[in-house]
C-alpha cells in the first residue's frame, strides 16, 4: 500500500475489527539534533556570571485525561476499550513485530526483529510468515524475552480459559486456533516455535487476500507467570505450540486485567500504581526498554495520568495540577481558552485532524432503535450542523459516516459523498413522515395517533422482546412506545448540548418521540454498551438504546467484525448489535476481498460500505474535529498528529532543565 496514504481502523492482535471508544490517535516528526559547530561538537553557550542558574523541574509529566481510567488494562482490549486504559496499555506494552510510523504506514519493528519477516504461500492457499526476534530483549523485570513469549500471547488469547473469562478474542485467521479454543486439541497447529528466537505463523486461505496482510505476522510478548499460578512453559513437539506444566484458569486470566502493582511488561514505561478511586495512574520509565521501531527511548522519568474535568481543565493546566491536556475537542470550553493561554506565554500546542468522530450510537436489536426509521428520525430531529458549530466552535465539522477528517479515503470521496450520501439535514417534518411510514401511528390504547404525546407502533412478539415499556392490549396486540432510553456520561458538554438541542427540544416532543437521559460514569456507559456481564450481570441485560460517545481509529481501517452477524462478535466487536447481511458483507469485502497495496479497490469498497451504512444509520455521526494538545513550553520536542498519539509522541519529548 502507498506510504503516503493513511490507513486506519482498530485491529486487535490476531482478531481484527473493534473500534476504540472515546479516543483517537495521532503523528510527530523526529526531534532535531543539537546545532553543531564546524568541528562536530555541539554548540553551547556559557551563561554570564551574573545569570542565575536555570530552575530545575521534576522529571515528571502529569497527563490530564478527559476520559476516566476504568482500570481494565490487560494486554489488549479483549474485554473493554476505554481510551485512557488503551493509552496505558500502549505505554507499558510494546515489542510488536509490526507497527506503524509517524505517517501511519505499516513498518517492521527494527528494534525487535533480527532480519525481515518472510512469507511463503502454501499449496492449500494458506500463507506462513516466519519471524525472528533479536536476542537480548527483556521484560521490565530483566527476564529475557524469546520467541516462546510471543507464542504465549496467542496461547493465552485463544485459550478456552480466556473465552470462559469473557474475552472477546475469536479465532479466525490463525490456523488451528479454533480447535484449540474449543478444547478439541491442546495446541495451535498454525503457530510453530522454530527455535529459541524464531516463530512461524500460518494464516488460513479463508482470510486471504487481506489488505493489511503483513499484520498477520504480528504478535507481542506475554509474560506467562502473570497469567497462571501453574509453572507453565511453551513447547512445540512438532504439531504446534502448546502449554506444558499445568492449565490456564479463567479467574487468573481475568485477574490480570486489574493487576496494578508493577505488572511485568515490555514497553517504554512500567505501571507503578493505579487507583480507580482517585482515577490516577503512575508510570515510571523502563530502563530495560530497547526502543521503538526507530530505537527511540523515552527520557521523561515519570508519567502521572489523572482525570481532568472538562469544566476546570484549563485552570488545572494554568495552576500546574496537570502538565498536558491531550486532544481537546470542545471549541468553546477547551480550545479557545487553551489558545488564549498560549498567547499569554509559557505554553505551546499542537493541532491536528481527528482520526475518529463523535456520535450517537444505537443498540439496533431491541426497543425503538432496532428500527432504521427511528434512527433516521433522530438524525433529522437534531440540527447536526448547528450542533457541530456550537460544540466545535470552528474547530471541526459535521461528518456523515464512521470516519475522521484525516482519512485519505474521505479526502478522495468528496464527489461520491455529494452524489450518494444522505446528509440527514435538520428536517422535523421529514422525520415525522419517516416515522409514520414505519408504522408509528398509534396512541397507547391502539387508536390512531392523536397528534400529541408519544407515538406507538404495533410490533411482533419478536420485535417486542423484553423492552420494559411495551404495552399489551386486551386483544393481545403489543404496542411499543417511541421512548428511547439514552445513556450519557457525566460532566460531558456534548451530553449537555444534546439534551438541549435534541432530548428536550420542542421538535422532538412534537414528533411524538421521548428521549430519556440517564447520566452515569463513562465506565458504566461502556459496560452497558458492551453488555459486559463479566463485570456485573446487570450490564448484560439490554437496557439503553442510545449512547453518546466518540470513536477513534487506529492506522488500519478494518470494520470486518464491527458489523459481523456472528454471535461470537456481538458486544466486543459489533456493539451496535446490528444484523444486516449486506452491511456485514461489505465490511468484510472491504479488507478481505482486496489485495495488499490495491488502494483503488479498497477505496471502491470503502465507498460502497459507507453508502449502506448511511442508509441503516447504526450511529448518528455528529462531528469530526480538530484536536488541540496543550502543554507548557518547557516540554521540548513534543509533536503529535492524526496517526501518532501521546503514547508514541512522548518517547521523543523531554523536560527542559529536568532534575
Amino acid at each position: 500500500m502507498k506510504g503516503s496514504k493513511k490507513i486506519l481502523a482498530l485491529l486487535l492482535v490476531l482478531a481484527m475489527g473493534m473500534t476504540m471508544l472515546a479516543g483517537c490517535s495521532s503523528t510527530p516528526t523526529a526531534t532535531e539534533s543539537p546545532a553543531a559547530t564546524d568541528d562536530g561538537a555541539a554548540a553551547t553557550e556559557t551563561p554570564a556570571a551574573s545569570e542565575a542558574p536555570a530552575e530545575t523541574r521534576p522529571n515528571r509529566l502529569i497527563y490530564g485525561s478527559s476520559t476516566e481510567v476504568s482500570g481494565d488494562i490487560g494486554p489488549e482490549a479483549w474485554w473493554t476499550n476505554n481510551a485512557t486504559d488503551q493509552m496505558i496499555r500502549d505505554l507499558i506494552n510494546d515489542y510488536n513485530v509490526v507497527t506503524f510510523d509517524q505517517d501511519g504506514a505499516m513498518v517492521e519493528n527494527a528494534s525487535v526483529l533480527d532480519g525481515a519477516i518472510t512469507s511463503v504461500e502454501n499449496e492449500d492457499g494458506s500463507k506462513t510468515f516466519t519471524v525472528k526476534i533479536k536476542q537480548g530483549l527483556t521484560y521490565n523485570n530483566g527476564e529475557p524475552i524469546t520467541a516462546a513469549d510471543y507464542c504465549a500471547y496467542a496461547l493465552v488469547a485463544y485459550s478456552p480459559a480466556a473465552k470462559e473469562a469473557g474475552s472477546g478474542m475469536v479465532p479466525l485467521e490463525l490456523v488451528g486456533s479454533a480447535e484449540y479454543q474449543n478444547g478439541d486439541v491442546n495446541y495451535i497447529s498454525g503457530l510453530r516455535l522454530v527455535d529459541e528466537y524464531t516463530y512461524a505463523i500460518t494464516v488460513s486461505a479463508d482470510v486471504l487476500p487481506y489488505y493489511f496482510e503483513e499484520y498477520y505476522a504480528n504478535l507481542k510478548p506475554l509474560y506467562l507467570p502473570m497469567y497462571a499460578s501453574a509453572p507453565l512453559t511453551v513447547k512445540d513437539d512438532g504439531q504446534g505450540v502448546y502449554l506444558d506444566g499445568g492449565e490456564l484458569v479463567a479467574d487468573e486470566i481475568n485477574a490480570t486485567r486489574y493487576m496494578y502493582d508493577s505488572p511485568v511488561s515490555a514497553g517504554p514505561y512500567t505501571l507503578v500504581s493505579l487507583d480507580t478511586g482517585t482515577l490516577q495512574a503512575t508510570l515510571e520509565l523502563n530502563p530495560n526498554y530497547a526502543g521503538n521501531f526507530e530505537g527511540q527511548k523515552p527520557s521523561i522519568q515519570t508519567i502521572v495520568i489523572t482525570k481532568s474535568e472538562v469544566s476546570t481543565a484549563i485552570d488545572s493546566l494554568r495552576t500546574g495540577a496537570v502538565d498536558l491536556l491531550d486532544t481537546l475537542s470542545d471549541g468553546n470550553t477547551e480550545i479557545n481558552p487553551a489558545v488564549d493561554l498560549v498567547e499569554e506565554g509559557g505554553y505551546d500546542y499542537v493541532s491536528f485532524e481527528r482520526n475518529g468522530y463523535g456520535k450517537l450510537q444505537f443498540a439496533c436489536d431491541f426497543g425503538p432503535t432496532q428500527f432504521p426509521a427511528v434512527r433516521q428520525a433522530v438524525a433529522l430531529l437534531l440540527d447536526r450542523k448547528e450542533f457541530a458549530n456550537q460544540f466545535c466552535a470552528g474547530y471541526g465539522s459535521v461528518v456523515d459516516g464512521p470516519y475522521g477528517l484525516c482519512m485519505w479515503m474521505y479526502k478522495e470521496s468528496q464527489e461520491f459523498f455529494a452524489d450518494n450520501i444522505d446528509s440527514y439535514a435538520y428536517n422535523p417534518d421529514r422525520a415525522v413522515e419517516i416515522l409514520e411510514a414505519d408504522g408509528w401511528t398509534l396512541n397507547a390504547d391502539g387508536t390512531p395517533y392523536s397528534g400529541t404525546g408519544l407515538r406507538y407502533k404495533e410490533v411482533t412478539a419478536e420485535e417486542a422482546g423484553d423492552y420494559a415499556l411495551n404495552v399489551t392490549l386486551d386483544d393481545g396486540r403489543i404496542l411499543m412506545p417511541l421512548h428511547i432510553m439514552w445513556a450519557s456520561s457525566e460532566d460531558n458538554p456534548v451530553s449537555e448540548l444534546l439534551a438541549v438541542m435534541l432530548a428536550n427540544g420542542e421538535q422532538t416532543a412534537a414528533a411524538g418521540m421521548e428521549i430519556e437521559m440517564t447520566v452515569m460514569s463513562f465506565t458504566d456507559l461502556l459496560n452497558y454498551l458492551y453488555r459486559d456481564a463479566t463485570v456485573d450481570e446487570r450490564y448484560g441485560v439490554p437496557t439503553y438504546g442510545m449512547f453518546n460517545l466518540a470513536t477513534g481509529f487506529t492506522q488500519m481501517y478494518d470494520q470486518a467484525f464491527a458489523y459481523s452477524e456472528d454471535p461470537a462478535y456481538m458486544g466486543t466487536y459489533n456493539n451496535n448489535f446490528i444484523l444486516d447481511d449486506e452491511l456485514a458483507q461489505l465490511a468484510w469485502d472491504m479488507v478481505y476481498g482486496v489485495e495488499a497495496g490495491d488502494d483503488a479497490a479498497y477505496l471502491d469498497m470503502w465507498q460502497k460500505f459507507m453508502d449502506r451504512w448511511n442508509e441503516l444509520l447504526p450511529d448518528v455521526p455528529l462531528y469530526s474535529n480538530i484536536y488541540y494538545t496543550v502543554f507548557p513550553d518547557w516540554l521540548q520536542g513534543y509533536d503529535q498528529s492524526s496517526y501518532w498519539d501521546f503514547s508514541q509522541a512522548v518517547l521523543y519529548a523531554s523536560i527542559e532543565n529536568a532534575e
